[in-house]
């Protein structure tokens, strides 16, 4: 990821003590800086991204419904990443704002199921040639999104069809969380606790122990994504003439120091 140009990536997160972990160590291991503005505190958002390489949106408790001036100051700011063209990255809420500036929407179930803990994941077929997709995913969402119209579909599941999906050559949303360390997931866990009631979601428990089982083909697969979105990822292996290399299954590509422990 990264090239000789620019080499800062706006970081927007929605509260105090968030942290854009994964995403934002692999980000650095790559090179980039990291420029972190948290909205709700009253950060702006650059007018241009005309300094930076390209910007992540990350996840928060939170509904792009909601009527908070920040809310809507941040989806309608989308427009800058767009127009211009720069690599786009939206997590959970941040997949969501971006829906809704497209004009799709963004609601929960009518039968209020959620998806707290580790639920399975389906690559669409156009997924499947863009890259290997983890079989199960991290989840920590009451609200799901539509299709915005001229998106591509990558990825789906039961309970919320729409997962991961591309926009334009530059724009990505995901529904669900990679980014997380493992003490991320427990402070998640500790305070997000009261959630755990809810129709469809996991008891704690199930979240950490599921961490063990499928974590490791989550990393990797962020690690492949975020080298997609920010530098070229498969397009540019295959246009490099390594084929191979673009299709070899998780667990076998060559990670170099995109790793992470």
């Amino acid at each position: 990821m990264g090239g000789d140009g620019e080499k800062k990536i706006l970081i927007v997160l929605h509260q105090e003590l968030s942290s854009p972990g994964r995403v934002g160590q692999l980000l650095q291991r790559s090179g980039f800086t990291l420029d972190i503005r948290r909205p709700p505190l009253g950060d702006p958002l650059p007018e241009t991204l005309a300094e930076h390489a390209g910007a992540v949106v990350f996840g928060g408790p939170m509904s792009a419904n909601d009527q908070d001036d920040f809310i809507r100051r941040e989806t309608e700011w989308l427009a800058v990443p767009l127009k211009e063209e720069k690599p786009f990255l939206g997590i959970c809420l941040g997949a969501q704002m971006l829906v809704k500036h497209l004009g799709g929407q963004v609601k929960s179930r009518d039968d209020g199921l959620v998806e707290i803990g580790w639920y399975p994941l389906r690559a669409t077929e156009e997924g499947r040639r863009l890259m290997h997709w983890p079989e199960m995913v991290y989840q920590f969402h009451r609200e799901g999104f539509s299709l915005p119209s001229g998106a591509t579909l990558l990825a789906t599941a039961e309970h919320y069809p729409n997962q991961a999906f591309r926009y334009g050559r530059n724009a990505w949303g995901i529904q669900f969380h990679a980014e997380l360390t493992r003490l991320m997931m427990q402070r998640w866990v500790v305070r997000g606790a009261h959630r755990f009631v809810l129709p469809g979601a996991q008891p704690g428990r199930d979240h950490l122990g599921g961490r063990l089982i499928w974590d490791t083909h989550l990393k990797q697969w962020l690690v492949d994504f975020l080298d997609i979105v920010f530098g070229g990822g498969r397009e540019a292996r295959v246009q490099a003439g390594d084929e191979a290399e673009a299709q070899r299954p998780l667990g076998q590509r060559k990670v170099g120091k995109r790793g992470i422990a």
